[in-house]
């Protein structure tokens, strides 16, 4: 589960900013604990700000570092492809990430810093007692490893100068190594229609119909494809379109399958099946994220969820919330994060589990908990969608309806 996570300089983040999944509100069921841990872990996060204001580039940044700790042993080539903040120094200056997260109990941190050609400085430890244990730390092309830990000459043997450690080691390293490393690969991101993810070790991208499916669906062995969570699937699509009494794969000539969503009262001899594009926009959105989510409950996963108001009502979005913090339908502690500008979502939402992006005055991104904000601004029991919507802690967008009538009326005359 990930308990923090810095960056700085990447896109329209200049300055490090820090986002956080360790619970305030330590008595409530969502927030899970552990034995080594004095810390509770939240299952939920959504990032609230205006248009333009970083929400998705705290993701996006994410991503990126999940994204090269799955795949730089196979870029090769002598360039980064970092994405740095394009105003001031920031193309001068490094990246940096710094990531707490726990895996089988076990808190590790791990660091990185990169410039367009090469990695400066990187470095994981674990605290298997509460205790930094240091089991790599690496400077341009010096690398020290912890002694005893299998695998490391030949770890070191596949690094270039683009090459993360907790990439190589992945592949050739010792389990301790590999244990953090894979948890950090396997954050998977959702943008709509598209899902990003790495499968096995190879970067690839999925559409949606055939990522998603695949998920759902799977090979009993007998050649006949089967639902995974058909009850807890159709339940979900039911919430998109009511009309929908079943769906399936119908087969055609040379073994091609072809998705069906059956409408109908629910008489199973009736019913007229539709292709999946030929379904409602919501039904379509609520179908892409059935495969991640499911996947991601099902392995413990950290999902990204970019733009979750995009095609969704707000009821799909806060049965999707409840699902990561139920512990019942979450029990491996999978992490839901969502950038989303739907304010109802707020009411599903615990104040710890809301943060807030601006944009100041140099372009740059600005981060900040809503917890933070001190005395009564934010009790537990407040309204805190009414409270967001009148202004009370920032980040909404700032309208001049005066101005803006003042530029209609001159664009009138001028016409």
């Amino acid at each position: 589960m990930l308990l923090r996570f810095e960056v700085s300089n990447h896109r329209s983040i200049l300055d490090p900013v820090e986002f956080s999944m360790v619970a305030i509100d330590k008595d409530r069921e969502a927030a899970r604990g552990f034995e080594r841990l004095s810390e509770r872990v939240l299952t939920v996060a959504g990032i609230y700000g205006p248009n333009a204001s970083g929400k998705s580039n705290i993701l996006d940044a994410i991503n990126w570092l999940s994204f090269m700790a799955g795949t730089s042993l196979l870029g090769g080539g002598d360039q980064i492809a970092r994405d740095p903040h394009l105003f001031g120094d920031g193309p001068d200056l490094p990246t940096t990430f710094d990531v707490d997260l726990v895996v089988d109990g076990i808190r590790y941190g791990y660091q990185l810093e990169v410039s367009d050609s090469a990695v400066l400085y990187e470095s994981l430890c674990s605290y298997p007692e509460r205790r930094c244990r240091t089991l790599f730390e690496r400077e341009v092309d010096e690398v020290r490893f912890r002694r005893g830990l299998r695998g490391a000459g030949a770890t070191e043997e596949l690094l270039t100068p683009t090459t993360l450690v907790l990439s190589a080691a992945m592949r050739v390293g010792d389990q301790a190594i590999k244990i953090a490393a894979r948890a950090i690969s396997r954050i998977a991101e959702v943008n709509h229609h598209l899902v990003r993810k790495t499968w096995g070790s190879q970067p690839v991208k999925f559409t949606a119909n055939y990522l998603d499916s695949h998920m759902i669906f799977e090979d009993s062995g007998t050649g006949e494809d089967y639902l995974r969570r058909g009850e807890a699937a159709l339940e979900l699509l039911r919430l998109a379109d009511p009309g929908i009494d079943n769906f399936g794969f119908i087969e055609h000539e040379g073994s091609y399958l072809e998705l069906r969503f059956v409408h109908g009262d629910g008489d199973d001899e009736g019913g007229v099946p539709l292709k999946l594009g030929e379904e409602s926009a919501g039904t379509r959105a609520m179908f892409s994220l059935l495969g991640p989510v499911f996947a991601a409950l099902e392995q413990g996963q950290v999902l990204l969820f970019d733009e979750a108001d995009g095609n969704l009502h707000s009821r799909l979005s806060a049965s999707l919330i409840t699902l990561f913090q139920d512990p019942k339908t979450n029990p491996h502690g999978a992490q839901l994060i969502l950038a989303t500008h739907d304010t109802s979502l707020l009411s599903s939402l615990n104040r710890d589990e809301v943060w807030l992006t601006e944009k100041r005055s140099d372009g740059s991104t600005r981060l900040v908990a809503l917890a933070e904000y001190g005395g009564d601004k934010v009790r537990r029991s407040l309204n805190l969608e009414r409270a967001y919507l009148q202004g009370r802690f920032g980040a909404i967008p700032d309208v001049d309806h005066v101005d803006m009538r003042r530029l209609f009326d001159a664009a009138e005359q001028a016409s």
